[in-house]
């Protein structure tokens, strides 16, 4: 009993920080969601209804963003995961001179401000930028590719920004590998090819687990990024929020949004998270 007492005062500050900052506004927020919006009445105004939890589903534009929000956090965890394993592979296993250069490599954009990143890459990929002037002058194109304000842009700089996160959570990953193991493979007569597939990749599956949750959840609720490199006409969950508050002041509507990208976003860590006990039961 005591030990008990002693862990919910400790962990009594976090407690209060996350009721604070997270749960308290959901429950301030929830009446809104389902009151119903009236241009020239008010921010909030009329009685509850469900229409904008139903519009989520029912109207094709909101629907689009949903799917547009949901393909996009699936395209940008497949680039990083199949950009981020050869770099963290190469970071644990690869020769110890080059640890630290790659290690430097992934962890130095996480010091630049998400802004300044997502300049960088305005300047790369607009119609006049560094990446199709280069593709123009090698005669590769004769007219400047589409890479900004559509899906390309944006899924090129959240894969970057996103990248690195990927790359730490395989780090820790294969760290955790027993070289015994592979060692054992090996001395059998498997192949490298086969000691990666048979071995290294099944117990690496928590951490491409854990490291895809992170991206998902992070890609799907951007919002800097997507609003910079995607224009005002590319939509996904996170703009179409901030655009329901600030633009229209549609707070229920806004308000509904929010909790569905909430709710998505609890849906996927319960259902990654069984996956990764049931991996772990099974290995």
């Amino acid at each position: 009993m005591r030990s008990w007492r002693t862990g919910i005062l400790l962990f009594s500050p976090l407690l209060l920080v996350l009721a604070s900052a997270f749960i308290v506004p959901l429950i301030l927020l929830a009446p809104t969601s389902f009151r119903e919006y009236q241009p020239g009445m008010g921010i909030v105004a009329g009685s509850f209804t469900l229409q904008n939890y139903v519009r989520i589903v029912a109207d094709d534009f909101y629907r689009e963003v949903v799917l547009r929000t949901l393909g996009l956090g699936v395209g940008v965890t497949v680039a990083c995961l199949l950009l981020g394993y050869p770099v963290a592979y190469l970071i644990v296993r690869g020769r110890p001179g080059w640890r630290l250069p790659l290690t430097l490599l992934v962890i130095f954009p996480l010091m630049l401000n998400l802004v300044v990143r997502s300049f960088g890459w305005i300047v790369l990929l607009t119609s006049r930028g560094v990446v199709n002037n280069l593709l123009i002058d090698v005669g590769l194109i004769e007219a400047p590719l589409k890479l900004m304000f559509n899906v390309t842009g944006v899924t090129i700089g959240l894969t970057h920004i996103y990248l690195p996160f990927m790359v730490l959570m395989l780090v820790a990953a294969l760290q955790n590998v027993p070289r015994d193991l592979e060692a054992a493979a090996a001395t059998l007569g498997s192949s490298r090819f086969h000691v990666f597939r048979a071995v290294t990749l099944p117990l690496t599956a928590p951490g491409i687990i854990a490291g895809s949750i992170l991206v998902f959840v992070l890609t799907i609720s951007a919002l800097v990024t997507p609003r910079m490199l995607g224009g005002p006409t590319y939509q996904v969950m996170a703009t179409l929020v901030y655009d329901e508050y600030m633009q229209l002041l549609d707070w229920p509507s806004g308000s509904a949004l929010s909790f569905a990208l909430a709710l998505a976003t609890l849906l996927i860590i319960w259902i990654s998270s069984r996956m990764t006990r049931r991996w772990a039961g099974l290995a």
